[in-house]
């Protein structure tokens, strides 16, 4: 005689009940991963706006005059740390989540956050403060509906990912090199690319980080989930620093002293 499946402890009730868990379990995950994003973004947003209205300033930026009578700000030893670290931190913060405990890496997350809000203080020298704040929210909108678009979206976009991250390489790349060549034109261009890069990403890494709790929802512990959740947050908000720089290059009003 042929075996026949055991289907006493399947149900559709039950099937129905563990996907309105994981469902509730995701819709969690995702509000504790937006919360460390925002949480981070004020964090930055104090700091960057603290030393921009500050003598701390001094600290990181010395004030000069072209021949014209121009004002210009170059970056002390301390300015071009501040440029550099949260790159420093980022490395750590990908290397290491697996190794490091949840505590360490909740205060990575924080030191990085703000050591990005003393490298963006420059933007408060270069833009006036009213078109900072309209980018500002030009940008969470954008990030927001790009988000909600990768959460809802049955498309895959998976098959989007090594263009995009191609993509990042060259506007990357296209920037170093303008830094000797200072054209104008080519960084119109990288702005514009940019924006359609991290616009791309922002959907991409949300559906991303919706898969990858479903895949991993049962297979780790609240230690591991709580880690991850402040990696998922780092991705997207890198994603979102890097939208509102790009916007602002394009729509900011600079200062005119």
């Amino acid at each position: 005689m042929a075996l026949s499946p055991d289907y006493r402890g399947y149900s559709p009730a039950s099937a129905a009940t563990t996907a309105a868990v994981l469902d509730t379990g995701l819709r969690a995950y995702m509000l504790r991963v937006y919360n460390w994003m925002a949480s981070g973004l004020l964090v930055t947003g104090i700091v960057a706006y603290a030393i921009a209205n500050t003598s701390l300033i001094n600290a990181f930026y010395r004030t000069g005059f072209t021949p014209s009578g121009a004002s210009y700000h170059s970056p002390t030893l301390l300015g071009m740390v501040a440029m550099f670290a949260p790159l420093a931190f980022v490395m750590v913060l990908s290397f290491g989540v697996n190794r490091l405990s949840k505590s360490a890496v909740q205060a990575i997350y924080w030191v990085f956050c703000a050591a990005m809000g003393a490298s963006l203080t420059n933007i408060f020298l270069i833009y006036t403060s009213e078109s900072i704040v309209s980018v500002f929210f030009i940008t969470a909108a954008t990030f927001a509906g790009m988000s909600i678009y990768g959460y809802v979206t049955k498309a895959d976009l998976s098959r989007f990912g090594s263009f995009l991250i191609m993509g990042l390489i060259g506007i990357i790349i296209a920037g170093l090199v303008n830094l000797f060549f200072q054209s104008p034109a080519l960084q119109f261009a990288i702005s514009i690319i940019g924006v359609l890069v991290f616009v791309g990403l922002t959907a991409y890494d949300t559906q991303r980080i919706k898969a990858t709790y479903i895949q991993y929802a049962y297979a780790e512990g609240a230690d591991g989930a709580a880690k991850r959740s402040v990696y998922d947050a780092l991705s997207l908000y890198l994603n979102f620093i890097n939208l509102f720089l790009l916007l602002l290059q394009l729509l900011g009003n600079r200062n005119s002293n």
